[in-house]
C-alpha cells in the first residue's frame, strides 16, 4: 500500500470507519486492487509484445512472398528469353539452310562469275552485273540474261515466306534518250524487266517487287571503268515478310 498517498489512505480509512467497514478488511481490499491492477498491466504489456511480434512476423512473411513472386517473375522472364533465343536459332538455321540451297542451285552461274550471292542479317542478295543481263543503255534482256534469270527463277520457286525485291542500279554517267531521260528511268525499267521475266518463269507475282535507284547507291567508286562496271547491276534481295 506504500504506493497510495497517505492523505488518500487516511481518507479511505476514515470513510471505511464511518461506513462500519473494519480497517483490516479495507486494507486487504486495497491490496487486492493493487495486485489486480499490476496483473492487468502485465497482461497489457504481454499483449503489446505479442502484437509487435505478430507485426514483425507478418512483415517477414510479406517480404518472403515478395521475394518468391520476384523469383517467379525472373523465372518466367528467363523462360521467355530462352524460348525467344531458341526460335531465333531455328530461324537462323532455316535461313542458313536456304542460303546453302540457293548457292548450290546456282553454283554453275556463281563459278562462271555471272552471279554473286551474299547474306547479311538474314537477308540474301543475288547480284548480277549489267553485262550479264542487258546491252549498254538498254532495258531489254539479252538471250544470255534470260538464260541466267531462268536458273534464278527455278531456284526461287522453293523459297517460302520471302519477298523477292528486284533493284536496278546504274553508274553516274548521265543518260538522256527518248526512252530514258535519266538513270532513274533506266534503272527502274531494268528492274521491271527482270520482275516480268521472273513472273513469266513461274515466280509468284505476289512476292515480287521492283525499284530503281539510279546512280545513288554505288558499291564502288565511279572514277574508274572497273568501279562503274560494278555499279551497273541488278540486285535481287530476298527478305522475310
Amino acid at each position: 500500500m506504500a504506493h497510495l498517498p497517505r492523505t488518500a489512505l487516511a481518507l479511505g480509512l476514515a470513510l471505511a470507519a464511518a461506513c462500519g467497514v473494519p480497517e483490516e478488511k479495507y486494507k486487504a481490499a486495497i491490496s487486492e486492487s493493487g495486485r489486480l491492477k499490476a496483473g492487468l498491466d502485465a497482461e497489457s504489456q504481454r499483449a503489446r509484445d505479442l502484437e509487435a511480434k505478430l507485426a514483425e512476423e507478418s512483415a517477414k512473411r510479406k517480404a518472403s512472398e515478395e521475394r518468391a513472386a520476384a523469383a517467379e517473375t525472373s523465372k518466367a522472364q528467363l523462360e521467355q528469353a530462352a524460348s525467344r533465343l531458341a526460335a531465333e536459332k531455328t530461324q537462323l538455321e532455316k535461313k542458313s539452310a536456304e542460303y546453302e540451297a540457293l548457292s548450290k542451285s546456282l553454283s554453275g552461274e556463281i563459278q562462271a562469275g555471272r552471279i554473286q550471292i551474299s547474306e547479311l542479317q538474314g537477308k540474301m542478295t543475288v547480284r548480277l552485273a549489267e553485262k550479264v543481263l542487258f546491252p549498254s543503255g538498254s532495258a531489254t534482256l539479252s538471250r544470255d540474261g534470260k538464260a541466267t534469270l531462268a536458273k534464278v527463277a527455278d531456284a526461287f520457286k522453293d523459297l517460302k515466306d520471302r519477298i523477292v525485291r528486284v533493284e536496278g542500279h546504274t553508274d553516274n554517267v548521265p543518260i538522256k534518250s527518248a526512252a530514258f531521260p535519266s538513270n532513274w528511268e533506266l534503272s527502274a525499267a531494268r528492274a521491271i524487266a527482270v520482275v516480268r521475266f521472273l513472273e513469266s518463269a513461274g515466280v509468284d507475282p505476289a512476292k515480287l517487287a521492283a525499284a530503281g535507284y539510279g546512280e545513288w547507291q554505288p558499291i564502288a567508286p565511279n572514277d574508274t571503268p572497273e568501279g562503274r562496271a560494278q555499279n551497273r547491276r541488278i540486285e535481287i534481295s530476298l527478305a522475310t515478310r
